[in-house]
C-alpha cells in the first residue's frame, strides 16, 4: 500500500488541476454515476471535536474512497492543528487497501475552496472583489482559489476573533501580493464592500441577514456541513432567485437548506447546472450551498495518486 505524507501531496496539488476535477465531480454525481452516501458525523463533544466521514464510488472506477476529516478548535492553545485527516483509496475490485494520503486536510481545504471558484466561474463572474467571513485555514484557501479564475483585487476579510482576523489578513496579503486585504467590522460590512462573499465558519445562528444582501450577490456558503450549522438567515435563500447546491439529500440534511425547507424545490444541484450551462441574469441574488462530497475528495485523491505514481515512475 503506497502511503503519502503532507509534503508529498503538496508537492503535487494544483488548484486549476482541482477546479477542473471537481466540475467532473459535480457532473458524474448529479448524473447518477457516483454511489456517495451520507456522510457519517461523529461528535468528541467531551473534547470539542467533530469528525466528517465520507466516501464514495465511481462506476467501474478503479478505486473507492473513504475520507476521515477531524476539528479540534481547542488545538489552537495546544499549538497543534485545528484540522487533521486522511483519505484511504481502496481497490474496488479486491477490497484491498491501495494508498493512503496522510493528507493534513489538504485535500479536503483544496477541494472546497475549488469548487466555490468554480461555481464563480461557471456563473461568468467578473469581481475584482471577494467578501470572506471567517479567519480559518479554508477562508486563506479561498482567496487562492477564486485568485485563479477572477481578477481579484481587494479581499474584504471579517473573523469573530480580531487577532485571528489580523492574522487571516497579514497570511493573504503575504500570499498573494497585489491584493488589498482589509479588515471589516462585521458581516453586514463586508455584504456592503463586496457582491461575492463567501462564508467558512462554524456558525450555528445566521451571520448575514436579507437586508444584508445587494442584488447581483453571490453568496457561497460552504461552512454548513453538520446538523444545525448555520451561516445564513433562512429568508435569504427563500427569497434568492437562484439557489445552487452541491446535493439536495446532503442540503436539506446538513447544508442551509435544512433551515430553509420552503427553498428545497427551487434547488439545483451544481453538477447539473454545470451540465447544462444555464444563464443566470447578473441582477439576481444566487446562494451556493455546500456541504462538501465523498464523490470530490475520490476524485482528487485518485489524482494525486496518479501524479505520485507518475513521479515515482519517472525516477
Amino acid at each position: 500500500m503506497k502511503i503519502a505524507n503532507r509534503q508529498e501531496i503538496q508537492g503535487v496539488l494544483c488548484l486549476p488541476d482541482v477546479i477542473r476535477l471537481m466540475r467532473e465531480a459535480l457532473i458524474a454525481h448529479s448524473r447518477g454515476e457516483c454511489d456517495t452516501p451520507m456522510p457519517m458525523h461523529l461528535d468528541i463533544s467531551d473534547r470539542g471535536g467533530e469528525v466528517h466521514i465520507k466516501s464514495s464510488y465511481r462506476k467501474n472506477g478503479r478505486y473507492f474512497a473513504v475520507k476521515i476529516a477531524a476539528g479540534f478548535p481547542q488545538n489552537t492553545g495546544k499549538n497543534l492543528p485545528t484540522a487533521d485527516g486522511v483519505i484511504l483509496l481502496v481497490s474496488a475490485e479486491t477490497g484491498a487497501p491501495m494508498a493512503l494520503l496522510c493528507d493534513g486536510g489538504d485535500l479536503t481545504d483544496a477541494r472546497t475552496a475549488a469548487v466555490s471558484a468554480l461555481i464563480a466561474r461557471e456563473l461568468g463572474r467578473t469581481d475584482h472583489s471577494i467578501g470572506i467571513l471567517g479567519s480559518g485555514i479554508q477562508a486563506r484557501w479561498q482567496v487562492r482559489a477564486h485568485r485563479e479564475v477572477l481578477p481579484l483585487r481587494e479581499v474584504w476579510l471579517w473573523g469573530r476573533t480580531p487577532e485571528h482576523a489580523e492574522q487571516c489578513r497579514a497570511d493573504i496579503a503575504a500570499l498573494l501580493p497585489g491584493i488589498d486585504v482589509r479588515l471589516a467590522s462585521s458581516p453586514a460590512e463586508v455584504a456592503g464592500r463586496a457582491r461575492l462573499i463567501v462564508t467558512t465558519t462554524a456558525a450555528h445562528a445566521p451571520l448575514l441577514k436579507l437586508e444584508d444582501i445587494g442584488s447581483g450577490t453571490l453568496i457561497s456558503a460552504v461552512g454548513s456541513d453538520s446538523p444545525g450549522k448555520q451561516e445564513l438567515h433562512k429568508e435569504i435563500l427563500e427569497k434568492a432567485s437562484f439557489v445552487l447546491v452541491d446535493s439536495i439529500t446532503q442540503c436539506e440534511r446538513i447544508g442551509e437548506l435544512q433551515h430553509a425547507p420552503g427553498a428545497r424545490h427551487r434547488a439545483i444541484e451544481m453538477g447539473s447546472f454545470c451540465d447544462l450551462r444555464r444563464a443566470v441574469e447578473s441582477a439576481r441574488i444566487v446562494v451556493a450551498d455546500f456541504t462538501g462530497l465523498g464523490v470530490e475528495d475520490l476524485y482528487i485523491a485518485e489524482d494525486c495518486v496518479r501524479k505520485l505514481e507518475c513521479l515515482t515512475n519517472a525516477v
